[in-house]
């Protein structure tokens, strides 16, 4: 039963790992990246729709992202789209496809983005954190209902501990390669 226990709270803990990970793919670094665009919905006949289903998304040159809409006539709803997002970006198109140059990054916007970065790991270890107060509780509904012993109880919670400080290690670590990603050159 423990042991299910630890799984389930395993996963849940891969997840917000995940999830910062998927976060810090968007976060602007000075490089191109697909990913970079990959939240960004585009109103088309209606409906939101995101940027990636409507045109190809290519990386032609390390600073430079390519969009190529299927449906030419919806070329102007992309820009908008881009235009609107917190990227920052400025869409430049010739009628066919979409440009876009990332610019260098200034100092300032580095130290924003690690900032930003920093607080993104900071809300992953909370959700890491909070994991760990709902396998505690479920321990002590155990220990209530007498399906394990109180020594069985620490047990677990010290296991608990265990697994909690690995994630939050990994956190820090998937940090540390971010900040240092953003502060390159």
């Amino acid at each position: 039963m423990l042991n299910d226990i630890y799984a389930d709270a395993q996963d849940r803990m891969k997840k917000a790992l995940e999830n910062l990970d998927q976060d810090y793919k968007r976060l602007r670094t000075g490089r191109a990246s697909v990913a970079l665009v990959d939240g960004i919905r585009v109103e088309y006949y209606g409906a939101s729709t995101p940027l990636s289903q409507l045109a190809t998304l290519t990386i032609p040159e390390p600073r430079t992202i390519m969009i190529q809409p299927w449906d030419t006539t919806v070329i102007g709803e992309v820009e908008k789209a881009i235009l609107k997002s917190e990227l920052g970006l400025t869409p430049m198109n010739d009628g066919k496809v979409i440009r876009i140059n990332i610019p260098m990054l200034t100092a300032d916007r580095r130290k924003e983005l690690v900032k930003l970065a920093k607080k993104m790991a900071e809300e992953s270890k909370v959700a890491v954190r909070n994991i760990r107060r709902d396998v505690n509780e479920m321990i002590k509904d155990l220990k209530k209902e007498k399906e394990i012993s109180e020594d069985e109880g620490f047990k677990a919670q010290e296991e608990t501990q265990k697994i909690t400080d690995d994630f939050i290690k990994k956190v820090d670590e998937i940090y540390s390669a971010k900040e240092k990603e953003i502060l390159e050159i």
